[in-house]
C-alpha cells in the first residue's frame, strides 16, 4: 500500500470530517465507554484553522483517504471547530511548543504507518519554523503510536465538557 500525502483543502472538509467519524466510533472502543466515545465529540474533530494555516494533511492511498493530521502554531492543544476554550494566539517558537493536531486514521487503514507519516510530516514541518519541542494531547487508543515515536506523557486529565469524562494524556516531544 503506498502512501501519499498533501495538504488539505476546504474542499477535503466532508472527507475528513467522516474519517474522524469513523475513528471515533471504532478505534476508540476497548480504551473507552460507549458515553465516553460519545462525549469525545464535543473535544475532537476537525478544527478548519489549520486548513487556513496550510498546516493540515491528508493520507491517501490508493485513491481513499487513509488519515489526516496537522500541527500549529497556535495556542489550541485540542478540540475542534465547535470545542470552547479555543485560543488562536499564535506561539513563539524560541519559548513555546507546537501543537499536534486533530490526528485521525480511518479504521480500514489502522496500523499501516498512516499516523507515523502524519507525525513525521508534523515534526518536519514545525522544525522548519523555528520550534524545538511539540506537545499533543493524546487519546487512550493514540497513545501507544505517540510513545513508541518518543513522545512522554507530561500529564493525565479528564475532559468533562462533553458531560462525561474522557480521560487523555498530554505528550511532549522534542524536536
Amino acid at each position: 500500500m503506498a502512501l501519499t500525502h498533501r495538504i488539505a483543502t476546504a474542499a477535503d472538509v466532508p472527507a475528513l470530517e467522516a474519517v474522524m467519524d469513523a475513528a471515533i466510533s471504532e478505534l476508540q472502543r476497548g480504551f473507552l465507554t460507549p458515553e465516553q466515545i460519545e462525549a469525545s465529540r464535543m473535544i475532537m474533530g476537525l478544527d478548519r484553522q489549520l486548513i487556513a494555516d496550510g498546516t493540515y494533511f491528508v493520507v491517501e492511498a490508493d485513491g481513499a483517504v487513509a488519515g489526516c493530521g496537522g500541527w500549529s502554531r497556535r495556542a489550541t492543544l485540542y478540540g475542534g471547530d465547535h470545542t470552547p476554550g479555543r485560543d488562536a494566539a499564535l506561539l513563539d517558537p524560541a519559548a513555546e511548543p507546537a501543537r499536534v493536531r486533530a490526528m485521525y486514521t480511518h479504521p480500514n487503514f489502522a496500523r499501516r504507518g498512516v499516523g507515523r507519516l502524519i507525525l513525521r510530516l508534523c515534526e518536519d514541518a514545525a522544525r522548519a519554523e523555528g520550534f524545538t519541542r511539540l506537545e499533543l494531547m493524546a487519546t487512550l487508543s493514540g497513545q501507544p503510536l505517540y510513545a513508541a515515536v518518543g513522545y512522554a506523557p507530561i500529564e493525565a486529565i479528564e475532559d468533562d465538557r462533553g458531560g462525561t469524562p474522557v480521560p487523555l494524556v498530554r505528550m511532549g516531544k522534542a524536536i
